[in-house]
């Protein structure tokens, strides 16, 4: 097998992961409910799914329209848990967003311009969860392996990519994926960060 089959299998890796991690997200909300989960973020995760859809359809790349084609549903039920109809205004200022982040950039510069865009996206999503890591060492609610999960599977893409040289989502994708790996790092170390006093303070306990 050379480089090229691999890099077409790590594609379908990545697919895979990819709806592993929406699967599991899907999941914990139906079973946890939607507190702390955010309508503007889920619903441009939605959005995005659509441009690389079409994305992947102009590239005739059966990976790239099931790796978002496949999460979609996933991602409309969370959505649609979070009663959208109830906050147009959130809806309207998302899609706002999405359009001249990602299809203004695509109409003026084509697909590759669009990408670059939706690599911007990637990375402002991302934006919150990691200031919340710098500013506070309560990381409860993060998930170190879901996070690393996400970085798995974007590492597969990276590779996927490059193999096809597909420039503009190798380094969009490779910059969200150094985000979600610093939002892993930075939660694991917050975590033993949490647990330090804890481990201590029992290891000096009198007996």
């Amino acid at each position: 097998m050379n480089y090229h089959d691999v890099a077409i299998s790590l594609g379908w890796v990545a697919v895979g992961l990819t709806v592993w991690g929406s699967l599991a997200q899907f999941l914990r909300v139906r079973a946890h409910g939607i507190e702390g989960v955010s309508l503007a973020t889920w619903t441009l995760f939605s959005l995005m799914g659509c441009f690389w859809i079409s994305y992947g359809i102009d590239q005739r790349s059966a990976v790239i329209i099931l790796g978002s084609l496949l999460v979609l549903p996933l991602q409309v039920g969370v959505v649609a848990r979070l009663s959208p109809w109830r906050e147009p205004a959130v809806l309207a200022r998302v899609a706002l967003f999405a359009f001249v982040a990602s299809v203004m950039p695509t109409l003026l510069w084509g697909w590759s311009g669009g990408i670059y865009g939706a690599g911007v996206v990637m990375v402002i999503t991302r934006g919150p969860q990691l200031l919340a890591l710098v500013r506070t060492r309560d990381a409860t609610g993060v998930s170190v392996s879901m996070w690393m999960l996400g970085v798995a599977a974007l590492a597969c893409w990276v590779l996927y990519y490059q193999n096809a040289h597909l420039w503009a989502p190798f380094a969009s994708t490779a910059c969200g994926g150094l985000a979600s790996l610093a939002i892993a790092l930075l939660a694991l170390w917050r975590h033993r960060q949490f647990h330090a006093p804890r481990v201590e303070a029992t290891a000096v306990a009198p007996a």
